[in-house]
């Protein structure tokens, strides 16, 4: 049976667009111009998938939202805007809108988001069903057979030693967290959304249609956090978010925000949590590694950062602070998401008592509470207890994984830190970015 969907906008221009494509692509299709006639063809239509404008004649796209949702629960709400803020994506998603798209719509990520939403609407269906008692004969012990999911997919390898053959990753739906920004001090958010393969990590702004890529090309300064900058496109203190994407190996990912990136409680754990909440896609496309081949080297007085072949991404770091922080070493093997979660996404940032002053007249740390990062004076740690005994050094591992994606590709080979910090990590990543480009030609 054919699959309903219905467009609720009052740009007819925009209508009759998407149902000629969606017709192609052999669905149904009902329109609405008003929130009021939306609500009568609900009724009438009992459509899969709705895409509905925010911004509607008389009842509003919300409202519709509200009213739809109440009435045939199990149809998959797919918002559109072309003048998005945080708090009314948050407000949709909250409401039970399965995405959030804005316009100019691509006609690409549309499809592949309904078909998504329809994907969404049958795993519900099937949750909902009862089990089937099996029989005596039906429970006994199998053979293993894999399932669809595990075929389209084949993986060479549970974790990532050895591994050669890797897929892009994408998040199964639209998902919105709300924070403050460390160094400017501003509530802020962030509206996560899938993207198709080969799209990259991309942030754009939610009031207008600049992007800036997560790459080495884009980086505007490395002066406390690593940001980001292409025309009016800014994003700023990226690294613990990136950081997650490494070790969740999310390659495909559009980031909508207000300039900074939310300081949460100074670590990456709500940033995993999201992600988590999202779910991960893995797409049909290939993903390539950056494979160490050769040693490179970096030095600079006290500071040494080496990265050398190996058969997995881990990183050695020794810190030398004066006390109470003292002399830390931690060695990680980004052997898996969960053991990322467990040892270095939970290690907070840090800062020293004397530096605040020095921060204020640079305009910087205004967000910086003290529930959200390790404060440091010369003699204790002043306003929270450690979560390891070596945290300090974890953070800077934590800091260097978010840079070290900053070529938009997982890493294999292995790092070694001595008092290194952002603009080492992003001077050696464009050491081996020279070497990918010379190695090409």
């Amino acid at each position: 049976m054919e699959k309903m969907i219905l467009i609720v906008d009052d740009d007819e221009s925009i209508v009759q667009s998407i149902t000629g494509v969606l017709k192609d692509e052999g669905f149904q299709v009902a329109t609405a111009q008003s929130g009021e006639e939306a609500i009568e063809t609900i009724q009438r239509e009992n459509p899969d998938v709705a895409l509905i404008d925010i911004w509607l004649p008389g009842m509003d796209g919300i409202d519709v939202l509200r009213r739809l949702k109440g009435m045939v629960p199990e149809c998959q709400v797919i918002m559109i805007s072309g003048h998005a803020t945080i708090s009314t994506a948050m407000a949709a998603v909250k409401l039970g809108a399965f995405d959030f798209i804005e316009k100019p719509i691509s006609l690409d990520v549309l499809l592949m988001t309904i078909h998504r939403a329809l994907d969404h609407q049958m795993e519900s269906s099937d949750d909902k069903r009862p089990q089937e008692i099996l029989s005596e004969k039906e429970s006994s012990p199998s053979p293993i057979i894999p399932s669809i999911t595990e075929r389209v997919h084949p993986r060479k390898s549970e974790g990532r030693k050895g591994s050669s053959f890797l897929l892009q990753r994408t998040i199964k739906k639209s998902v919105v967290l709300y924070g403050t920004g460390l160094h400017s001090g501003m509530k802020t958010g962030l509206l996560f959304q899938p993207l198709p393969p080969h799209s990259g990590i991309l942030f754009g702004n939610v009031s207008n249609e600049e992007v800036v890529p997560a790459h080495l090309d884009y980086v505007q300064t490395t002066e406390y956090a690593t940001s980001l900058k292409r025309g009016m496109a800014i994003a700023k203190t990226i690294e613990h978010l990136m950081a997650v994407l490494h070790a969740y190996r999310i390659t495909n990912l559009m980031v909508k925000m207000i300039e900074e990136i939310p300081i949460m409680d100074g670590s990456a754990l709500e940033f995993c949590r999201i992600i988590e909440e999202a779910g991960i896609e893995e797409q049909e496309e290939r993903a390539n590694e950056i494979v160490i081949d050769r040693r490179f080297e970096i030095v600079h007085k006290n500071k040494l950062l080496i990265v050398e072949p190996a058969e997995i991404f881990s990183v050695r770091y020794f810190l030398d602070y004066p006390s109470p922080i003292g002399q830390q070493t931690f060695e990680f093997v980004l052997e898996s998401e969960e053991k990322f979660k467990d040892q270095i996404a939970p290690a907070r940032t840090f800062g020293f008592l004397k530096d605040i002053e020095m921060l204020e007249r640079m305009g910087l740390g205004s967000g910086g509470r003290l529930h959200n990062f390790i404060l440091v004076d010369d003699e204790k740690i002043v306003n929270t207890e450690l979560r390891f005994s070596d945290e300090f050094a974890r953070h800077k591992i934590l800091d260097l994984i978010g840079d070290f994606y900053l070529l938009s590709r997982p890493v294999r080979g292995k790092v070694t830190a001595h008092l290194t910090g952002h603009t080492e990590n992003i001077a050696m990543m464009r050491k081996i970015q020279e070497g990918m480009l010379r190695k090409e030609r």
